[in-house]
């Protein structure tokens, strides 16, 4: 097979934000018991934390994390978490029917992603509490001293406000399963009161308002333009989430499902549109896709089960043994958000420690990394800067989800310094390599720095790393590859995920 990609330094699509390639981690399962915290393991720091996984989770270079949650948040009081660890109470967690212990609580967790090098994004309970438990939680995290919330914090060992900046309006209230469920015009009116409260607290603040929770849902994307006409002048972002799957083992339709995701954020463009030159509005809103990632694993049987366990503390649940296969989809979604840049500016991969995950843990044992880190990781380091159109002309095929899908999918990102552009590229084809001819205009000479790949051999698809073979499915140099003066040209394997990164001038 032969393609043909055209890429020039002048037509760009968007200055990417940093924080596509954020993170999220919920109050559920093992993310963070026995995830990030667990006091007994031997590589267990003061706090509790564990240095295998904040190892791990550095090695991302993860500009922002949404916690805690997710469904979790629904119904979660955040003053549970604070003060004294042994005065803290246990409660029954309603969305995932285990106990929670809330050893782990704001203060603990600021403490975890400051030594991460991350930064917080915080979510408030718009299921069972509203405005007034928000605004004391922003007082909390972000006022100085003086004053009821900050002067306790204080007292509980911070004395420096947090300045979180970003700043959930609840979780998936579109959703039936949702504690504190709510109709569009509702939600659109609380989450327009609740974000002019906490932006009046100053410092910049930014909110998200809940889309829907998935674009199956009977009510989309008519609960956007709903929402979105109660508060569009108040708020910044609005959330979108999907997850993926292939129970149906049709490698092609799963990797087709990117355009299907691309629609997806091109339709709600479309109702942010509508809905600004319907109010005269002057703000612009984007998208926060701020849940996404695999998931079909393990889940019709983890459904069963936290549908019947008798409340257990932080049992395994989510917990994904992703393949190449796999990999390969995350490496194409995180292209389809780069080139959609101009219209997402957040998004988080759901989740980050065990919980349908990039990093995995035994409890007492080794942590690891999954098949999908890999992808998420060269993205994050290299995909940051300005991202380019893209011209590609390659045979294509049909889906059930998508026609017309190339076989070869490309997206490119201009260095922040304009010294260099990296190249992701995944050939979708199961069985022939793909030939490829990419004229680069307006670079000057290029010299190849790097070429990485995964996979190359679709029968190898359904194989995943794991904690005594951790390195089954990593990268590996590429050796295909040549470029003269702005002319790249070779071949890639099959059934896989490159990174050529190139030096300009």
């Amino acid at each position: 097979m032969k393609s043909t990609v055209t890429i020039h330094r002048d037509f760009t699509i968007a200055r990417i934000d940093d924080r596509l390639y954020a993170a999220f981690i919920e109050h559920m399962g093992r993310a963070i018991y026995g995830g990030i915290y667990e006091p007994d393991h031997p590589t267990a720091n003061a706090h509790g934390f564990r240095q295998d996984v904040l190892e791990l989770v550095r090695g991302l270079n993860i500009p922002a994390i949404r916690y805690p949650g997710g469904n979790f948040v629904s119904a979660y009081k955040w003053e549970d978490g604070i003060g004294p660890r042994e005065d803290r109470p246990v409660r029954l967690d309603l969305a995932w029917r285990s106990k929670e212990t809330n050893q782990v609580g704001i203060n603990d967790f600021a403490v975890w992603a400051k030594d991460a090098g991350i930064e917080m994004m915080l979510a408030v309970n718009l299921g069972t509490r509203g405005i007034e438990d928000a605004r004391n939680f922003v007082e909390y995290c972000n006022h100085p001293s003086g004053t009821y919330w900050s002067d306790l914090r204080r007292s509980h060992g911070v004395a420096d406000p947090y300045g979180v900046k970003m700043w959930c309006l609840g979780n998936e209230m579109d959703g039936p399963w949702q504690i504190g469920h709510m109709e569009a015009k509702e939600y659109g009116r609380l989450a327009d009161e609740t974000s002019k409260a906490v932006k009046a607290f100053g410092g910049g603040i930014e909110t998200v308002v809940c889309g829907s929770s998935n674009d199956e849902m009977p009510s989309y994307p008519d609960w956007e333009r709903q929402v979105l006409e109660e508060c569009y002048e108040n708020v910044d972002y609005i959330s979108l989430h999907k997850y993926f799957g292939n129970s149906s083992r049709d490698t092609l339709n799963y990797f087709a499902k990117i355009e299907e995701t691309g629609r997806y954020i091109q339709s709600i463009g479309g109702v942010i549109d509508y809905v600004k030159a319907k109010k005269r509005a002057k703000n612009d809103i984007y998208i926060c896709f701020d849940e996404w990632n695999v998931w079909y694993h393990n889940r019709e049987e983890d459904s069963k089960n936290w549908h019947s366990w008798d409340w257990p503390e932080a049992p395994a649940l989510l917990e994904e043994d992703y393949n190449l296969e796999d990999a390969i989809f995350v490496g194409g979604l995180l292209n389809e958000f780069i080139r959609r840049s101009d219209r997402v500016k957040i998004a988080c991969i759901a989740q980050l420690v065990n919980v349908i995950a990039p990093i995995r843990t035994k409890t007492g044992g080794p942590a690891w990394a999954t098949t999908i880190y890999y992808p998420y990781q060269f993205a994050s380091l290299y995909g940051r800067g300005t991202a380019l159109n893209v011209a590609v002309d390659s045979p294509q095929y049909n889906a059930h989800v998508a026609q017309d899908v190339n076989y070869l999918d490309v997206a490119a990102v201009l260095a922040p310094d304009g010294k260099s552009i990296t190249v992701f590229a995944i050939n979708r084809h199961l069985e022939e390599e793909m030939d490829v001819n990419m004229a680069l205009h307006g670079f000057g000479d290029l010299t190849v720095i790097d070429h990485q790949v995964m996979g190359g051999d679709a029968s190898k698809a359904r194989i995943a790393n794991t904690a005594d073979q951790p390195d089954l499915v990593i990268p590996r140099k590429g050796d295909k590859l040549s470029v003269d003066g702005g002319e790249l040209t070779g071949r890639l394997p099959a059934f896989s995920y490159s990174v050529i990164r190139l030096a300009v001038g």
